[in-house]
């Protein structure tokens, strides 16, 4: 099947030249030149990948992020940025994009990315994946696998892909303290390019749904010095010698 991925910058020559090397590679890509018409494109078309700068005049790469999260949509985002600091990441990454790549960017990163992204997709919505795995029960929480929703009391969320990946390998690997480098490597692959302070906003967003009180996790533990630990119970953990 044949990859499909809308690319919203305001720069044309970037444009032309993605298009160019994309379409060589057998991707059908789409271009927008700004954010104002994803809604109504969106109606009308989707994409498997929206990639998306975060920098652009009229309406800007994060408020366009913002308004598709807001209305439920978890379509895969890629954000763009060409700041040298990391402020535009974090803050994508705390709004609910998938990824981002700084620029400049080799076009074949973009590609890697992309199928990253919708591997862990297929991976997280196929059956055989899911096969015979019961809901599992934690704190005030039962997470039902098959259709990736996270049950308390009357109130159900369907956690978006990367919520959910996230979450499933904590629950496999309960009570066992996991570095950003091993969350790096279970989530990604050993030869991704994802940053510690990365996989830190990516357990921040977490912590927002799971925690009673995100400021003092009691479920998603922090391991002074080491990484992360997933405490069911929520009962204070006693840190392991061993990583995970």
């Amino acid at each position: 099947m044949t990859t499909r991925i809308l690319l919203i910058d305001d720069d044309p020559e970037l444009r032309t030249l993605l298009c160019d090397y994309l379409g060589r590679q057998g991707i059908e890509i789409s271009t927008l030149h700004d954010a104002g018409a994803l809604q109504q494109w969106l109606e009308r078309d989707r994409p498997d990948v929206i990639v998306l700068d975060v920098l652009m005049p009229g309406v800007d790469g994060l408020t366009a992020l913002g308004r598709l999260r807001a209305s439920g949509d978890d379509i895969p985002v890629i954000l763009l940025t060409g700041r040298s600091d990391d402020i535009d990441r974090i803050v994508g990454l705390e709004m609910g994009a998938d990824d981002y790549i700084g620029k400049p960017f080799n076009p074949r990163e973009l590609i890697a990315r992309v199928e990253a992204i919708l591997r862990r997709r297929r991976v997280s919505s196929s059956p055989a994946a899911l096969e015979h795995r019961e809901p599992f029960r934690f704190g005030r929480f039962t997470l039902d696998f098959e259709s990736r929703t996270l049950k308390a009391a009357d109130r159900s969320q369907i956690l978006s892909a990367t919520e959910f990946a996230m979450l499933k390998v904590f629950i496999n690997h309960a009570m066992r303290t996991l570095t950003r480098e091993r969350l790096i490597d279970l989530l990604y692959g050993p030869e991704d390019e994802h940053t510690d302070r990365g996989v830190d906003v990516q357990v921040w967003r977490l912590r927002q749904i799971l925690e009673t009180n995100p400021s003092s996790p009691r479920l998603i533990q922090t391991v002074r010095g080491r990484g992360y630990v997933f405490v069911p119970d929520g009962e204070q953990h006693v840190p392991q010698r061993e990583y995970a």
